[in-house]
């Protein structure tokens, strides 16, 4: 979160929303021709994914995945049983040298493990709610506000599925995608969390309202979130660590609450703020 002159007057959660509103369709990305796999993979990382924990991941919805690779000279339990795994599945496991595998994903920490998967499928907004009902549980949502490092995004999925957040929300604009990058930095938490692409945050957030979520947004200028009341349905909006969260998002939320820091930075990362609001979250309503 980063200082912001920008501070909307606050509002009381007394209110009550009407059950209206249409979610907002996210984007998906069609599934690759096998012509096309063929000829993106010496060279588009968007569609791989590596390392033992994201390519076992991958394996339980083998329909995504279109081959798995493995290095020359790759052995160990890992090995096997990403094999083993792909092949109970049926499908094709090639063995190919350290030249090929870095043609794939380059310098990444790959393990000697890669599998080239179908481009990532974001959710609907219905899917969240779906998600939230099928649990039992009020609607807890993360709204991400250009927040452009994949790693953080990866971390921060990471943090969700482990909270029990019900969805994330990106903006098509100003954002990191789902991509091989974010996979690994999850660590398979991508293939947990339902990850919903929206053209207009603004517009989504009045949606959210209308379904009876209260929205916060997260500044310098705000109630202390250890002070924060978590009860019913709830989305939170995360800025980046430079900008914060946007001039016209701020104005959309109900509330602001914020991270009380004694020392001499002003911003904590992305992932980092993220994380301390989930878990706040996820203490809340363990009680």
């Amino acid at each position: 979160m980063a200082r912001n002159e920008y501070a909307p007057k606050k509002k009381s959660r007394n209110g009550n929303r009407s059950d209206r509103g249409r979610s907002e369709r996210a984007e998906k990305r069609p599934r690759p021709t096998r012509e096309h796999v063929e000829r993106v993979e010496a060279q588009d990382v968007v569609d791989f994914v590596f390392g033992r924990h994201a390519v076992v991941e991958a394996l339980q919805t083998p329909d995504r995945v279109n081959r798995v690779f493995i290095q020359e000279g790759t052995s160990g339990r890992d090995a096997a049983k990403v094999i083993d795994l792909a092949r109970e599945k049926g499908i094709q496991v090639q063995t190919v040298p350290k030249t090929k595998i870095e043609d794939l994903v380059g310098n990444a920490v790959h393990q000697g493990l890669v599998a080239s998967i179908a481009a990532y499928e974001y959710a609907d907004l219905e899917d969240v709610f779906k998600k939230a009902e099928e649990k039992g549980e009020d609607p807890f949502i993360v709204i991400l506000d250009g927040v452009e490092d994949p790693h953080n995004l990866g971390s921060i999925l990471r943090t969700a599925d482990a909270t029990g957040v019900h969805g994330i929300i990106i903006p098509k604009r100003r954002s990191a995608s789902l991509t091989a990058t974010v996979a690994k930095a999850s660590t398979g938490a991508i293939e947990h969390v339902p990850v919903v692409r929206v053209t207009n945050l603004t517009q989504t957030i009045e949606q959210l309202k209308a379904r009876g979520v209260w929205v916060f947004g997260t500044d310098m200028n705000g109630t202390d979130y250890r002070k924060w009341n978590t009860k019913g349905p709830l989305a939170i909006v995360m800025g980046n660590e430079g900008k914060g969260v946007s001039r016209i998002v701020k104005e959309s939320v109900d509330e602001m609450v914020t991270i009380p820091m004694v020392g001499h930075v002003q911003s904590l990362n992305a992932s980092v703020a993220s994380a301390l609001m989930m878990y706040e979250v996820f203490r809340n309503r363990s009680l």
